[in-house]
């Protein structure tokens, strides 16, 4: 599933890269995310609010509003019954999917906040901000468990692995970092990127990092020997965004060159 400043939002066959559905929203579509059985897509849009999607139909289900800036990112929480959302506003939202029931607000960043991740036992949530710091928060009491500095920029993108042991962060200052996510500790700096690293990853086995840049380029990074693999290219522009398939084998990427472009795991 893909946003666009176009305001839609699409629905592609992984395997044969057609078009199942298109999502026309009212506004710019920062960030997207789908729900664990496949039927939902949640939105984060520049107009500060979080769409509700049904991908069978196409239809919007619900509008939900509370943020006062735009809202630029939005994940399911495991079980898919609650979505979290951060925004421009410096704070993270937590609601009630079936409801639209706001549950809690989560304020602690001094500034802009520009990704959040949640961890696989759907406890923690991990935030990186225009503050130069990533946060962890108790998602049942809304508490801050720890801030992480070592950045020396924003940082756009956050990730947890599979295990919920490791936070990866891409930032400005065109580094990944790696961290514990229990204690804080700095593990890792992984330096290749030539500008803004926008998107950071784990494959499911924890075993692979994938990275996008502003500088058109994807690297994989090996995790254990925090060493790059490989370098994709192919890219006209800036890559905002990179996920990674269930089973680890395919990378699909988002550029402001307009296009998703599909990658074989090197």
């Amino acid at each position: 599933v893909s946003g666009s400043k176009d305001k839609t939002i699409k629905v592609w066959d992984l395997t044969t890269g057609s078009l199942k559905v298109i999502l026309t929203d009212s506004d710019s579509v920062d960030s997207v995310a789908i729900s664990p059985d496949g039927k939902t897509v949640i939105s984060g849009d520049y107009d500060n609010s979080i769409k509700v999607w049904d991908v069978a139909t196409g239809t919007l289900k619900a509008t939900f509003t509370g943020h006062t800036d735009p809202v630029v990112s939005v994940a399911f929480s495991p079980d898919g019954k609650t979505v979290i959302s951060a925004s421009l506003d410096k704070t993270i939202k937590v609601w009630d999917l079936a409801t639209g029931t706001l549950k809690a607000t989560l304020t602690g960043h001094d500034a802009r906040i520009l990704s959040l991740a949640i961890s696989p036992d759907g406890k923690t949530i991990v935030s990186g901000s225009d503050d130069k710091t990533i946060k962890v928060w108790d998602l049942a009491t809304g508490a801050i468990k720890g801030t992480f500095t070592g950045h020396s920029a924003r940082i756009l993108s956050v990730a947890i692995s599979s295990n919920g042991k490791r936070v990866v962060s891409g930032s400005s200052d065109k580094t990944i970092k790696i961290w514990d996510l229990a204690t804080g500790t700095l593990i890792a700096t992984l330096i290749g990127h030539k500008d803004d690293v926008n998107s950071v990853t784990f494959t499911p086995d924890g075993q692979t990092i994938v990275s996008a840049s502003d500088d058109r380029t994807i690297k994989i990074w090996d995790f254990k020997t925090e060493t790059l693999k490989a370098t994709l290219t192919g890219h006209s522009d800036d890559v905002y965004s990179v996920a990674i398939s269930p089973d680890g084998k395919t990378i699909v990427s988002g550029s402001d060159d307009k296009t998703l472009k599909i990658w074989e795991m090197p």
